[in-house]
């Protein structure tokens, strides 16, 4: 507290400056999480919209081929376990981080980050037996819809790969605290979505296509 003249000028106490610093960071941290949710409701629209053109679509392959004369259900199926079991592990790593365990967090991450990848690979290598076997995207309605909605499923499994290794540099860097906390509770929180979304892609697209 300084005195200049008749006027007593206070200085806010350094105390005061942090722990409304504090406070603040909180408030952006939640923020941030609230956007993520306001991202999930949009995917969840776009992925709706998906579903609903396909089973609109579906049955219109111009006489072409059907998807019960092409879909290989032994290489689907092992995408299927593949990408649940990634979602077990990015589970473990979230147990990792609320132990403290910086190792194991990462650790688990790269796991994940495997699991997928070979997913993603095996679904490339999927649409590229379609195509060979005369059913691109251009072949029919049915068939431009599928390409359509399990892309963008394999998309967004991708853009989380490159988010997940982001993700385990910045861990590597600075370790576990309350930013890279949010970022993982929020990377595994996307992880099981894409889970969830690839099941209703397995029962609808590809278990009904063989029925």
């Amino acid at each position: 507290m300084a005195q200049s003249g008749n006027h007593i000028i206070a200085k806010p106490s350094q105390e005061h400056d942090h722990g409304h610093g504090k406070e603040g960071h909180h408030d952006l941290e939640s923020l941030r999480m609230m956007g993520f949710w306001i991202f999930l409701i949009t995917d969840c629209i776009l992925f709706g919209t998906l579903f609903a053109t396909y089973v609109v679509l579906n049955g219109n392959t111009a006489g072409g081929p059907t998807p019960a004369e092409l879909f290989e259900m032994p290489g689907v199926i092992a995408e299927t376990f593949i990408l649940l079991t990634s979602s077990f592990t990015s589970g473990l790593a979230v147990l990792s981080m609320n132990r403290g365990d910086r190792k194991g967090l990462i650790r688990w991450l790269l796991v994940t980050v495997l699991l997928g990848a070979s997913f993603i690979a095996l679904e490339v290598t999927e649409f590229m037996t379609l195509v060979h076997e005369g059913a691109s995207i251009s072949t029919s309605a049915q068939w431009s819809a599928f390409y359509v909605l399990v892309g963008t499923h394999g998309l967004h499994v991708t853009i989380g790969l490159v988010w997940m290794i982001a993700i385990m540099i910045q861990l590597k860097q600075h370790g576990i605290n309350s930013v890279t906390r949010r970022k993982v509770n929020i990377i595994s929180l996307y992880w099981h979505f894409l889970d969830v979304i690839w099941i209703f892609v397995f029962t609808i697209v590809y278990m009904m296509g063989v029925m």
